[in-house]
């Protein structure tokens, strides 16, 4: 049974989390999208397309079938829905999908680097490597394309799509999406390290993995959460 107080909620959430990605280097004009599955089992909540993220509104919000029919809203969907509903489809764990075209990322996986734990950030995801998508650089339109997609992502929850942008997926919207914004610091982190022309320092795998446990528990993710949408500009 649907609630509208529920869809509302939903609603609500996925604006924040387009706040949240404007604030934090993931805006690309009218691109760039969120998802996330809907509790009542019809589909996932997405943003819609020609909006930016800082223009999305709760009415905006659409409900999209796994097939793409948009089933709730008046907003047009996304041509790249297929990268939302493959990895929903093949993951029951995911409940929220972001795909966005941060810079950093986009340059870190265009030269052909891997990420490396640095910082903090790196940790969240490394070891192992982040996967890349490299089966083409255009649009993912057809669900073929999203199935191939997520198989490259596999049981992790961010990856790289060169020349592209990045995906990142979560048990939450929250988690997808702060996963999105630390992927991007780490990145950033890593090509700031790069201009200095000298072998880049890090942990190795065992270390990265205590220092993940250490700094990323989940309460650490969703205090994070918190800190993003407490300081976007204008709250």
């Amino acid at each position: 049974m649907t609630s509208p107080s529920r869809d509302s909620e939903t609603r609500q959430l996925v604006v924040q989390a387009c706040r949240v990605l404007k604030a934090n280097g993931h805006d690309d004009y009218i691109w760039g999208h969120v998802t996330v599955r809907d509790r009542a089992g019809r589909g996932m909540w997405m943003k819609p397309a020609g909006l930016g993220f800082e223009e999305v509104e709760e009415d905006d919000v659409i409900l999209i079938a796994g097939d793409g029919e948009v089933i709730v809203g008046d907003r047009p969907r996304h041509s790249e829905w297929p990268i939302h509903s493959a990895i929903m489809a093949a993951r029951q764990d995911v409940n929220s999908v972001v795909h966005s075209h941060p810079p950093y990322a986009i340059a870190l996986a265009a030269a052909g680097h891997r990420l490396l734990p640095l910082a903090h950030a790196g940790t969240l995801f490394y070891p192992p490597d982040v996967p890349r998508f490299d089966q083409t650089s255009n649009l993912i339109l057809t669900t073929e394309l999203g199935s191939s997609l997520a198989e490259a992502l596999g049981s992790e929850n961010a990856m790289f799509m060169v020349n592209h942008g990045i995906v990142t997926s979560g048990a939450s919207l929250k988690d997808a999406v702060v996963r999105a914004v630390l992927l991007e610091k780490a990145c950033q982190q890593q090509l700031i390290a790069l201009q200095a022309g000298a072998p880049l320092i890090s942990p190795g795998p065992e270390a990265a993995r205590e220092k993940r446990a250490t700094v990323w528990p989940p309460a650490h993710l969703d205090a994070l959460w918190d800190y993003l949408v407490r300081t976007l500009p204008g709250d």
